[in-house]
C-alpha cells in the first residue's frame, strides 16, 4: 500500500511539474479548503471561553483571555515557519525536484522541533514576562499561569504542524491541509468540553485538551506526509543541513518575523490609542475588528492560492502561469472584498447588535461601521500581495515594504487622529492596508521580469 502510494505521488510529481495552466478550480481546490480550515480557529476561542466561562469565576475568563494572547504573542513569533515551507516547496514542486521538497520539510520540521523544545526550557522566563507585561491581579494570574505551564507543551507539536501544513500547501493539497485543520482544533474543541467541563478540570483541562489536539495533530500529519514520500529520493543530512540552503531559509524565517511583528505592531497601536480615547471607544473598536477578521479568513485562503501557484510557476520558470494566477486571485480576492463592503454597509449595524447588548457602544459602533466595511477592500490587495510574494520568497521586499507602509500609517495617525479622533484612527488604519498592497503591487514587474529571465 505505502509502494503503490508513493509511485502515485511521483506520477503526479512528475506530471505537474513544469508548465500549467491555472484555473479557478485550481484556485479553489487550495482557497477553499483553507478559508474552511481557518473557520475553526474562532470556533475554538469561542468553546474555551464558553467552557471556562460555565464554570461562573471571572477570574477563570480574565486568566484564560491572558494566557491566549500570551501564546498568540509567542507563535506570531513562529508563523514564517508555514509561510517560508510553503514559499520554498512550492518552487521545488514546480520544478519537479522531489528531493528538495523532502529536504526543505526536514529542515523546517528540524527548526520547528528545536524551537519547540527551546520555548518549553524557556517556559517560566516566558510566563514572568508576559504576566509583568499584562499586569494581572493574584488571583487572575494564578488562572493564567495554570494554562500557560500546561499548554506551553504544546510547543514542540504546534510548531511542528506549522511546518507540515507549510509543506502541503506548497504542493496545493488544500484538502489535507483541511483535514489536519479540522483535526487539530476539533479535537481541541471535544477534549476541552470533556476535561474542561464535564470532568471539572477547568482551565487545566482546556489546556491540556489544546496539547492533545496539536500533538495528535502534528502525528497525523507527519504520518500523511512521510508515507508518501519516495524514499529512493530521501536527502542525506548533509543535504538537509546545507549552510547555504539553512541560510537561505534563516533569511526567509527572518523577513517573514519582522514583518509579522510589525504588522501586530500596527493592530497593537490601534488599541493603545483606542484606550486612550476611552473605554467606550475601545469597546466599540475592538467590535468592529471582528469585521476586518471576517473578511480575514476567506482573503487568507485567497492568498495561500497566489503563494502555491506563484511559488509553483517560479520554480517551473513558466511565466504565463504567474500572471494568470496573479490576474486571478486578484479579480476573485478585489470582488469578494467589495460584496463583503457592500454586505457589512447594508447590514453592519444588525451585525453589532449581535455581538454586543451595551447601548453605549452600539451607538458609537455604528458611527464607524463605514470605516470598518471599507477594512475588507482596502485590505484585500495586501493580504495578496503577501502570498505572492510569501510564494516567490521575495521576503527582503514584503519586509521593507511593510516598513515602508508602518512609517506612512504612523505619520497618518499623527495627523489624522488629532484632527478627528476615532475616525482619524480608522482612515489610518484604511491608509496603512491600501499602502501595505499598493506598495508590493508596484514592485511586482521587476521583480517578475528577474525572476522569469533565465526561462526566457
Amino acid at each position: 500500500m505505502t509502494t503503490a502510494m508513493q509511485n502515485l505521488e511521483c506520477d503526479r510529481d512528475a506530471r505537474d511539474a513544469g508548465p500549467f495552466h491555472v484555473t479557478n478550480r485550481l484556485i479553489f481546490s487550495i482557497a477553499l479548503p483553507m478559508t474552511l480550515g481557518f473557520l475553526t480557529t474562532p470556533l475554538l476561542g469561542l468553546v474555551d471561553t464558553a467552557v471556562v466561562g460555565r464554570l461562573g469565576r471571572a477570574e477563570l475568563i480574565a486568566g484564560l483571555a491572558i494566557g491566549a494572547v500570551m501564546f498568540d504573542l509567542i507563535f506570531t513569533t513562529f508563523n514564517f515557519l508555514r509561510a517560508a515551507t510553503t514559499g520554498l516547496v512550492a518552487q521545488a514542486y514546480g520544478r519537479g525536484d522531489r528531493r528538495e521538497q523532502q529536504a526543505v520539510f526536514w529542515r523546517s520540521l528540524t527548526i520547528a522541533l528545536a524551537s519547540g523544545v527551546g520555548l518549553v526550557l524557556l517556559s517560566p522566563l516566558l510566563l514572568a514576562i508576559g504576566l509583568s507585561l499584562m499586569g494581572p491581579d493574584a488571583e487572575v494570574a494564578a488562572v493564567t499561569r495554570t494554562y500557560f505551564l500546561y499548554r506551553i507543551l504544546s510547543g514542540p507539536a504546534a510548531l511542528a504542524n506549522y511546518a507540515i501544513l507549510g509543506f502541503v500547501l506548497g504542493r496545493g493539497e488544500g484538502a489535507i491541509g483541511l483535514l489536519l485543520q479540522t483535526l487539530i482544533n476539533g479535537t481541541n474543541i471535544v477534549l476541552s468540553i470533556l476535561l474542561g467541563l464535564v470532568l471539572g478540570w477547568g482551565v487545566a483541562g482546556v489546556a491540556i485538551g489544546t496539547v492533545a489536539g496539536e500533538a495528535i495533530g502534528a502525528l497525523a500529519g507527519f504520518a500523511i506526509v512521510y508515507g508518501r514520500f519516495d524514499k529512493k529520493e530521501a536527502p542525506g543530512w548533509a543535504t538537509v543541513l546545507a549552510r547555504d540552503r539553512l541560510k537561505a531559509l534563516f533569511g526567509l524565517n527572518r523577513d517573514i518575523m519582522i514583518r509579522s511583528f510589525v504588522l501586530l505592531g500596527a493592530f497593537t497601536l490601534m488599541t493603545r490609542i483606542g484606550t486612550a480615547l476611552g473605554p467606550v471607544t475601545l469597546a466599540a473598536n475592538a467590535v468592529l475588528m471582528t469585521i476586518f477578521l471576517v473578511a480575514g479568513y476567506y482573503l487568507d485562503g485567497l492568498a495561500n492560492a497566489a503563494e502555491q501557484l506563484t511559488g509553483r510557476s517560479i520554480g517551473a520558470g513558466w511565466r504565463p502561469a504567474f500572471d494568470r494566477a496573479l490576474r486571478m486571485t486578484a479579480a476573485w480576492a478585489l470582488g469578494l472584498a467589495l460584496l463583503t463592503t457592500a454586505a457589512f454597509l447594508a447590514f453592519g449595524n444588525a451585525i453589532i447588535d449581535m455581538l454586543t447588548t451595551a447601548p453605549d457602544v452600539r451607538a458609537l459602533a455604528y458611527d464607524y461601521m463605514p470605516w470598518a466595511a471599507l477594512t475588507a477592500l482596502t485590505g484585500a490587495l495586501a493580504f495578496l500581495m503577501d502570498g505572492v510574494f510569501i510564494g516567490a520568497t521575495w521576503s527582503r521586499d514584503m519586509r521593507n515594504m511593510m516598513l515602508l507602509a508602518f512609517l506612512g500609517y504612523v505619520a497618518a495617525l499623527a495627523v489624522l487622529v488629532p484632527l478627528f479622533g476615532n475616525h482619524g484612527l480608522w482612515a489610518g488604519l484604511n491608509l496603512f492596508l491600501l499602502m501595505r498592497g499598493l506598495f508590493l503591487l508596484i514592485l511586482v514587474p521587476r521583480r517578475a521580469a528577474q525572476a522569469f529571465r533565465p526561462a526566457q
